[in-house]
C-alpha cells in the first residue's frame, strides 16, 4: 500500500515535466491564437495571454479583405487532389518495385530516388519553361502535376516500397495460386494491409501541399488564383506593412486542415511506428 502512495507523486512529476517540455510548442500556437482576436495594436503592447476586448471581427475582415474563402478552397483541392493521386500512384509503384521483377527495376528506382536529391529550386526553372510551352502558367494545373511525379510522388514510391518489403510474399504468391492476378492482389489484400504507410504518406503529403509557396509564388499571378501561403503574405496595408491581426487570425483558419488530418490518421501513423520494428 506504501509503495503504491509513493508512486503517485513520481507520476505527478513525471506527467508535470512532460507538461513544461510542451510549453516551447504550445505557446507559440496559442500566442497565435490569441493574437488573432487582439485589435494590431494590442498584440505587441500587449503580451497578457488573453485579449483586453475580444475582436471576433477580425476573422470577417479576412474574407472582406481579400477573396480568402476562394483561395482556402483553391488550397483545399488542390492539396486533396496532390495528396489522392501521390499516395495512389505511390502505393502502385512502391508494389511494383518492391514485389515484382522487370527489365531496368534497379536502375529505374536510382532514377526516382535520384529525384529526391534535387532541390525544388533547381527544377523550378525547368518546369516553369514546359509549363510554358504548354501554355499553363497562371493555373492550378502545374501545381497538381509536378508534385505528384515530382519529389513528392517519389518519396512515397520510396515510403511505401520499403514498406511492401516487409510484406511475406506468401500473400502475394497465395492468391496468384487461386487465379488472381497483380492488380487483384494489390487492390484486395496488399492496400488494406498497409493502412498505416499510407496514412504517413497521406499527412506529409497533404502537409507540404498545404504549405507549398514557391511554386504558386512562380505559377499564379491572379489574385483570386493564389493559394493560402500566398494569401498568408498578402495582408499587408497601402505602405507594405503587415496587418498582424488579420495575418494571425488568416494563419488560424489556415491551420486547421492540418490539424484535422493529423487527429484523422495519427492513430495509424503510430501503428506504423510501431510495426516498423515487428519482424515475420
Amino acid at each position: 500500500m506504501n509503495k503504491k502512495v509513493l508512486l503517485i507523486p513520481r507520476k505527478t512529476l513525471f506527467y508535470a515535466f512532460l507538461l513544461l517540455i510542451c510549453i516551447p510548442s504550445f505557446y507559440p500556437f496559442w500566442w497565435m491564437i490569441i493574437s488573432s482576436l487582439k485589435t494590431n495594436d494590442q498584440i505587441f503592447s500587449s503580451l497578457s495571454f488573453l485579449p483586453d476586448s475580444w475582436e471576433w471581427s477580425n476573422f470577417i475582415e479576412v474574407f472582406r479583405y481579400q477573396p480568402f474563402a476562394r483561395q482556402y478552397l483553391n488550397s483545399l483541392y488542390i492539396s486533396v487532389l496532390v495528396t489522392a493521386f501521390t499516395v495512389l500512384i505511390g502505393a502502385i509503384s512502391g508494389f511494383a518495385f518492391a514485389k515484382l521483377k522487370f527489365k531496368g527495376q534497379n536502375f529505374l528506382f536510382i532514377l526516382i530516388l535520384s529525384s529526391l536529391m534535387m532541390p525544388i529550386e533547381v527544377t523550378i526553372i525547368p518546369n516553369f519553361f514546359m509549363m510554358n510551352t504548354l501554355n499553363l502558367i497562371n493555373t492550378h494545373i502545374p501545381l497538381i502535376l509536378v508534385p505528384i511525379f515530382g519529389a513528392q510522388g517519389a518519396f512515397v514510391t520510396f515510403l511505401m516500397r520499403q514498406y511492401y518489403i516487409t510484406v511475406p510474399s506468401s500473400l502475394i504468391e497465395a492468391p496468384a495460386i487461386d487465379g488472381l492476378g497483380p492488380w487483384g492482389t494489390f487492390f484486395r489484400i496488399i492496400l488494406p494491409l498497409s493502412l498505416p504507410a499510407l496514412s504517413s504518406g497521406t499527412i506529409l503529403t497533404f502537409l507540404v501541399s498545404w504549405n507549398s509557396f514557391l511554386e504558386p509564388l512562380v505559377y499564379i499571378t491572379d489574385l483570386p488564383k493564389f493559394t493560402l501561403p500566398l494569401s498568408l503574405s498578402n495582408f499587408n496595408n497601402i505602405y507594405g506593412t503587415p496587418i498582424w491581426n488579420l495575418q494571425l487570425a488568416s494563419t488560424t483558419l489556415a491551420s486547421v486542415p492540418i490539424l484535422i488530418v493529423f487527429v484523422i490518421f495519427q492513430k495509424k501513423i503510430v501503428d506504423s511506428l510501431v510495426h516498423s520494428g515487428i519482424k515475420g
